[in-house]
């Protein structure tokens, strides 16, 4: 490309200090069948720069505060990380916002949680794992959080966390498993009618919704004959989630995903540092080579200032030069990524 994207990441996550200590001494080193990553704020800017991200919005990934069978101390692991957050993106406004973590499953203490994050400490949505210790989004008993979120007209990052089964050796959980999970979260969502009686909640579906374009007019039949609404209205509950592209502008993935989503509904997503540099790079030239200049527009920055106005508040400011030495690497990165891709695709015959 000859300009820079300026894109808003949704999905791009951080392993604080404080998370990583609290993991640690739970005996938690890895996540989805991944090592936990390493993680800075200045090797975030370092990956958004080669990207061209403007700003990324960070949320924590599985197991969020889901490990700590204490309800209280999850609460407490909660509102230290989310307080660690705010600081952060307050030092950084034009380049950091975050998604608040809840301490899920507990309804009540999330729905404070989330009212406390939204209105005193700015967060710009929240996270909600898709299970929660088995507990999946849209079950019954979840209508306190629901109505705080709705009330504020709320953005939720719904991401996926390992399924309440075991994983099947050969197969690490963040290669499917994590597509099942946001899959199942999506279904009971619309099944038990949450987006329509909660409208004013906007939701955020990691990496391209898992299944759910795929299998959206298989879902809607089944969703009918289980509750006896239209399909039609099935598909357009669907059709109303907001998806991102963390690890799925694929050739494959990609048009599903545009086909399926309502106009305005798709963002840009990197799913750092969880899915490393050169994954995360790899899919960012999916995108960049899969679709026109106006939908790539869209997907890179104009969707998500609809859902953040903050960041439309303001034309995207220049990105500071980096030293001549980064930049050459970072046009060499860019470069080999791009041919990567394209000898990586598979023939036609």
């Amino acid at each position: 490309m000859t300009t820079a994207p300026h894109r808003i990441d949704v999905h791009q996550h951080l392993v604080p200090a404080l998370y990583r200590d609290a993991l640690a001494k739970a005996r938690i080193t890895q996540a989805g069948g991944r090592a936990l990553p390493d993680w800075s704020p200045e090797a975030a800017l370092d990956l958004m720069d080669l990207l061209r991200t403007d700003t990324a919005i960070l949320s924590l990934s599985t197991p969020g505060t889901g490990f700590l069978t204490d309800p209280g101390e999850a609460a407490a692991l909660a509102r230290h990380l989310n307080d660690h957050c705010a600081v952060l993106a307050a030092e950084r406004p034009d380049r950091f916002g975050w998604f608040a973590t809840l301490p899920m499953p507990d309804v009540h203490a999330s729905a404070g949680e989330a009212e406390r994050a939204l209105t005193e400490l700015g967060a710009d949505g929240v996270t909600l794992l898709a299970n929660n210790q088995g507990a999946y989004l849209g079950a019954e008993g979840q209508d306190a959080l629901w109505r705080v979120l709705d009330t504020h007209g709320a953005v939720v990052f719904v991401h996926p966390a390992e399924l309440p089964a075991p994983a099947v050796d050969g197969i690490p959980p963040f290669a499917a498993d994590f597509l099942l999970d946001t899959t199942r979260a999506a279904y009971l969502l619309v099944r038990n009618g949450v987006p329509r009686r909660h409208p004013n909640i906007r939701f955020i579906l990691s990496h391209a919704g898992g299944f759910v374009p795929y299998a959206s007019h298989r879902m809607a039949v089944a969703i009918a004959a289980d509750t006896g609404r239209s399909p039609l209205d099935t598909l357009d509950d669907l059709r109303g989630f907001y998806y991102d592209t963390a690890l799925s502008s694929s050739p494959a993935a990609l048009p599903t995903l545009l086909a399926f989503a309502r106009p305005g509904h798709v963002l840009f997503g990197s799913d750092w540092p969880f899915a490393p540099t050169p994954a995360s790079q790899y899919f960012a030239g999916g995108l960049d080579s899969g679709v026109d200049p106006g939908t790539l527009a869209a997907v890179n920055r104009t969707n998500a200032e609809a859902l953040f106005p903050r960041l439309a508040a303001k034309p995207p400011a220049p990105t500071p030069a980096r030293p001549l030495p980064v930049r050459l690497r970072q046009s060499a990165q860019r470069a080999g990524a791009r041919l990567f891709y394209r000898l990586i695709q598979p023939g036609t015959d």
